[in-house]
């Protein structure tokens, strides 16, 4: 790296690409001086870029909060991640209530050298998942970007709520965090109406308003966990009660953790679930390796026991007409 306008060329990327350096650590990245990262940073902000420096034993140097640099200029490692990111989250149901996928797509692909287009065109075109697409339920971008905010700046928000049963409420939430769960966005937090632990749909509720009002979340919170066995607790038609004669952590990992609860016991694991089919919790129980004791419902083990004879159907077709 010889030339200066190289360097300094370099300085603005990693200004671009870190929220703050030292300078120190500018110094060591361009491999000079500090002296010299000095001089550097004069010459960025003769050119028109705003390079803010803070001092103090944490300060440094970053670009000034909202600048933008035109245009977009993305390495191939960079440009192949975005891309592969946008599919990802259209496959997974993330996006929000404006096409923004594909709009971010199209800006990205009339940016990029046509060397670096047809080949991410080309991966666009050509790749496959092995699982479904998800049909996500899509919040208004305000909304989750403003519920995302409170929950990190921990301040109150009033929210314009519509339920399931088309009940309109005004309600103020503190936000303890936001989830992406099977093709929908939630927020979970205490919900002031009710005075309790509450956890909304984000697509369901129509405006967001900042309040004065800050919170804390209580310690060691996590809102994944209390999504999952929230939604593990809905309303279903079986009430499902089995021991699992195996270890925790392994069958933690196969089991599906928003739809069944597990309890560490003596002689196993008691697994609490909520099912509205018994034949897919028959399914889910033969697909494990361990034992297992059905405590309750007993309409289980019929459930089970027409499984086996399926399976056992299956096992003895076409031995008739192999030859004896």
């Amino acid at each position: 790296m010889s030339h200066p306008l190289t360097r300094v060329l370099t300085l603005l990327e990693l200004l671009q690409s870190n929220a703050r350096l030292t300078g120190a650590e500018l110094a060591d990245r361009l491999d000079t001086d500090v002296r010299t990262v000095r001089r550097y940073i004069a010459h960025l902000r003769e050119l028109g870029i705003p390079v803010e420096a803070e001092r103090g034993r944490h300060g440094g140097y970053r670009l000034a909060r909202g600048y933008r640099m035109p245009p977009l200029v993305l390495t191939n490692d960079e440009a192949l991640a975005v891309v592969l990111g946008l599919l990802a989250a259209e496959r997974l149901g993330m996006g929000t209530a404006a096409p923004a996928s594909a709009g971010a797509l199209a800006k990205i692909e009339r940016v990029l050298p046509h060397a670096l287009r047809e080949p991410l065109a080309a991966m666009r075109e050509t790749l496959s998942f092995t699982a479904n697409a998800v049909i996500g339920q899509a919040p208004g971008t305000g909304v989750l970007l403003a519920l995302a905010h409170a929950s990190r700046a921990r301040t109150t928000v009033g929210i314009s709520h519509q339920s399931w049963r088309q009940e309109h409420t005004e309600r103020d939430i503190d936000p303890y965090g936001v989830v992406f769960h099977t093709g929908r966005w939630y927020v979970v937090g205490h919900d002031h109406l009710r005075d309790s632990l509450r956890t909304f749909r984000i697509d369901r509720i129509a405006s967001v308003i900042s309040r004065a009002d800050r919170f804390t979340a209580p310690v060691g919170f996590d809102p994944v966990a209390h999504l999952t066995s929230t939604l593990a607790q809905g309303p279903y038609r079986w009430q499902v009660e089995v021991t699992i004669h195996g270890p925790l952590d392994e069958i933690a990992r196969r089991l599906p953790r928003s739809a069944v609860t597990l309890t560490a016991q003596p002689t196993g694991v008691l697994m609490h679930a909520r099912a509205e089919r018994l034949d897919g919790m028959a399914h889910m129980l033969a697909s494990l390796e361990w034992p297992f004791t059905i405590h309750h419902p007993d309409e289980l083990r019929q459930a089970l026991k027409d499984l086996a004879a399926q399976l056992t159907a299956a096992a003895q077709r076409g031995l008739e007409e192999l030859p004896q």
